[in-house]
């Protein structure tokens, strides 16, 4: 297990993998990157890869002995052994179809996973360069192009009601319906890729149901920036959500709860 001062120690690294990522995607971004089709039927553009392979390189000079799960390694049919209980989980371009909509609601995400939860995380867009990254509860910063970071941290909810943070591309909207009877709800809001953790951390919203289909790539960067400003993820009955799912990755339905 690495020490809270070892984990402190890789986030500047990995806030650069994060970085030189984005600035690869945005080169795609402003070329007009064409998707093609995974087997899966999932989209996938030369920008994925790309930033994939840029943070494959990063964390293996970074952490050598320590296994590296991408999406895109995944679809290749390339799983490492997680039996150690700790290891990365990557998506190198979270939110793909925002991306081919160009709508600027795409992320990097870069998670460590250790005593099954997200010990790590940053989750960057490459759009704007606004940046969050933690590295345990209290840490949650958000950063931006010349500015100092701020110390990011979950509100309490309004007496108005829940801010609801919902999927852009994917949300099932009679399954949050159904999440939120009996829930006095003030305001939904659609977000793109792990954008809404995100906003949930930053006090801007207080939960996010996933009702929906996601891998352990698509949530693990975000889950760690959400415990890092005093949030929680948890699955619908309320238990701890499970990490290392392989050789699949897919993920039970789950909420992302602010504060309280």
């Amino acid at each position: 297990m690495l020490s809270a001062n070892e984990l402190a120690a890789l986030l500047p690294a990995v806030r650069t993998a994060a970085e030189q990522a984005s600035a690869a995607i945005l080169r795609h971004y402003e070329a007009g990157a064409e998707a093609t089709a995974k087997a899966d039927g999932s989209p996938v553009t030369a920008a994925d890869n790309d930033a994939d392979a840029i943070i494959l390189t990063a964390l293996r000079t970074l952490t050598p002995d320590l296994p590296v799960v991408t999406e895109e390694e995944v679809a290749a049919g390339r799983i490492p052994d997680i039996s150690s209980g700790t290891f990365w989980l990557v998506d190198p371009l979270d939110g793909t179809k925002e991306f081919i909509k160009r709508n600027g609601e795409f992320t990097v995400n870069i998670a460590l996973i250790q005593g099954g939860e997200p010990a790590l995380g940053v989750v960057m867009l490459p759009v704007g360069g606004t940046i969050y990254a933690a590295a345990g509860p209290g840490t949650a910063v958000r950063g931006a192009p010349g500015q100092k970071d701020e110390p990011i941290r979950v509100r309490a909810v309004p007496a108005v009601g829940l801010t609801v943070l919902t999927s852009r591309s994917h949300a099932d909207n009679s399954a949050v319906d159904e999440f939120l009877t009996g829930r006095r709800v003030a305001n939904r809001v659609a977000a793109g890729s792990s954008l809404k953790f995100c906003r949930v951390a930053e006090g801007v919203g207080d939960v996010y149901p996933r009702l929906g289909p996601t891998c352990e790539w698509d949530i693990a960067a975000g889950h760690a920036v959400l415990i890092g400003a005093g949030g929680s993820l948890t699955l619908l009955d309320g238990e701890p959500f499970p990490y290392g799912k392989a050789p699949t990755f897919l993920n039970p339905h789950f909420v992302a709860w602010g504060g309280a």
